[in-house]
């Protein structure tokens, strides 16, 4: 996906990274004050704007620098603020916080397929750049959707999950992202072949 990228095809990754990151994240910010929580809003996570919701270093320098060195990429942007005592429905409210940022992810993947397909997939540089639109909202999908908390999977998990395995995904999540670097450092060998994959099918199943 990410092998011989030129300057053109790097700089609309970095768009990307932004325009979906920061759907990404403000769709959680906007389904958690739905759902009855402010605590987005008052720390101005309420907005579309993606610099609000990047990280220069975690979202943009990380995974770029992975992509440049030929390892697959890890996008961690600045997770949305809430309170769970605030939020309606209780578990399974924040079981929708949790997944609206990757479903916000897999309609972007599905919008860009369309215009993909509009424009007839004739080989150019615009084409080349949807298609690098449409692969990373499908890896934001999948990777959100790893039941490893803090990730987004393990909100969903978490509903459902018995109370002793409750207890540890809160363990987990008190160490943030090193949890995650920590998991993939590990079981990469194990987990990449699984994300390729499940990119791979999503994105013949939307480009055909």
């Amino acid at each position: 996906m990410f092998d011989n990228l030129t300057a053109i095809q790097i700089a609309a990754v970095v768009v990307t990274i932004l325009i979906s990151m920061g759907f990404h994240e403000a769709m959680h910010a906007f389904v958690s004050h739905w759902l009855g929580d402010s605590t987005a809003k008052m720390e101005g996570r309420l907005t579309l704007n993606p610099l609000k919701h990047v990280d220069l270093y975690t979202t943009i320098l990380l995974p770029l620098a992975l992509i440049i060195i030929h390892i697959p990429p890890i996008f961690i942007a600045r997770p949305v603020p809430f309170d769970p005592e605030n939020v309606k429905f209780g578990e399974f409210g924040v079981a929708l916080i949790g997944l609206s940022g990757p479903l916000t992810n897999l309609l972007l993947a599905i919008l860009g397929s369309v215009l993909f397909r509009l424009s007839g997939q004739n080989p150019s540089t615009l084409s080349s750049c949807i298609l690098l639109f449409v692969d990373i909202n499908i890896l934001f999908f999948i990777f959100n959707l790893i039941p490893i908390p803090p990730l987004d999977g393990s909100r969903v998990l978490y509903a459902f999950a018995p109370h002793p395995l409750q207890k540890i995904m809160r363990q987990i999540e008190s160490f943030g992202f090193i949890s995650i670097l920590i998991v993939f450092l590990l079981f990469m060998q194990f987990l990449y072949p699984v994300i390729n994959f499940l990119n791979n099918s999503l994105s013949k199943l939307l480009l055909g």
